[in-house]
């Protein structure tokens, strides 16, 4: 049997707890944290769209906000610490689309922070537009504060493609050309989205996928730091940073999803929290799967594509 350790939760923010979820506004939690206390601020914070757990506002007042957030975010962080600003779009309701990301990048230049990656992140379903191309990723701006951040690229290794190849020529010609751990995984992290039947869904409308934390929460800090999301909503930053023996602090203006968060907290600590393992390859359903073959009732696929038929190529 395996033992566990029941974790408690601090209701205000307390460096000696392991997890700290605040009822309430994000700078009443962010200015209750010292200065240079974390390794790791990471959130996704409300597009300005009108979700339910949000007020739409004047596109300028919502930078103003966001904003005041990011300059207490930086106060927190340590000098070698790290911050990841999970964006997607703003859509005006016109129908305009805003990148987000663009407007965070300016502000967190403006405070002094220095973006290392534009990290990619890629989802293969959602809702589909009728006036645009459907979106299918969101990005993950990470700066850190200084020139000397904690990055722990062995952690987060993706397998080889071509684990085989060798060198062809030079001095370690016939040597095996890969590392042995595994490659780097690039700045696209194609990491489904949390949708009605992923493992992890809750009442959230926008959930963290927690796999996408984790390889950042690897990377990006060591056991023992502690992890801020201010926008925490259901907890799934505060999951991750505890699967891997950190600390998290978070906070919501929504008393039911800091109980989903608490609960799910309370499911790592017994080993039984349900989430999609990390690394887990994305599925492809094979040729001979009734669910990936057109129905005969369809018709042929009417979409302008070129498609072989008994060795002739048809436009």
């Amino acid at each position: 049997m395996v033992k566990t350790v029941p974790i408690a939760i601090a209701r205000q923010f307390d460096e000696r707890s392991q997890v700290s979820l605040f009822l309430g506004d994000r700078l009443g939690l962010l200015r209750s944290i010292p200065k240079a206390s974390t390794r790791l601020v990471v959130t996704s914070p409300p597009y300005n769209i009108g979700k339910r757990y949000e007020k739409r506002l004047q596109f300028e007042d919502y930078l103003k906000q966001q904003e005041k957030t990011l300059s207490e975010s930086a106060r927190i962080l340590a000098q070698d610490g790290s911050l990841c600003w999970q964006t997607g779009n703003h859509i005006a309701q016109d129908g305009e689309i805003f990148p987000l990301d663009v407007y965070i990048y300016r502000i967190c230049k403006e405070l002094g922070l220095k973006l290392r990656n534009r990290i990619v992140w890629c989802f293969e379903h959602g809702l589909h537009c009728k006036n645009r191309l459907s979106g299918r990723y969101e990005t993950i701006l990470w700066f850190t504060k200084s020139d000397k951040y904690v990055f722990n690229l062995d952690a987060i290794r993706v397998p080889q493609k071509y684990p085989g190849k060798k060198y062809f020529k030079g001095p370690k010609v016939g040597q095996y050309s890969c590392n042995p751990l595994g490659k780097n995984p690039g700045d696209v992290w194609i990491i489904p989205n949390v949708k009605h039947n992923h493992i992890e869904k809750t009442v959230h409308p926008c959930q963290f996928p927690i796999e996408l934390i984790e390889r950042l929460v690897l990377a990006l800090t060591n056991p023992g730091d502690l992890i801020v999301d201010p926008y925490v909503g259901v907890g799934s930053a505060a999951c991750a940073a505890l699967v891997h023996k950190r600390r998290a602090a978070g906070s919501d203006l929504s008393a039911e999803y800091l109980k989903i968060a608490a609960d799910r907290i309370e499911m790592v600590a017994k080993g039984v929290l349900p989430r999609r393992p990390l690394g887990k390859e994305v599925y492809v359903p094979g040729p001979n799967d009734k669910i990936a073959q057109r129905p005969a009732e369809l018709g042929l696929f009417s979409g302008r594509r070129r498609i072989v038929l008994e060795g002739q190529l048809f436009a």
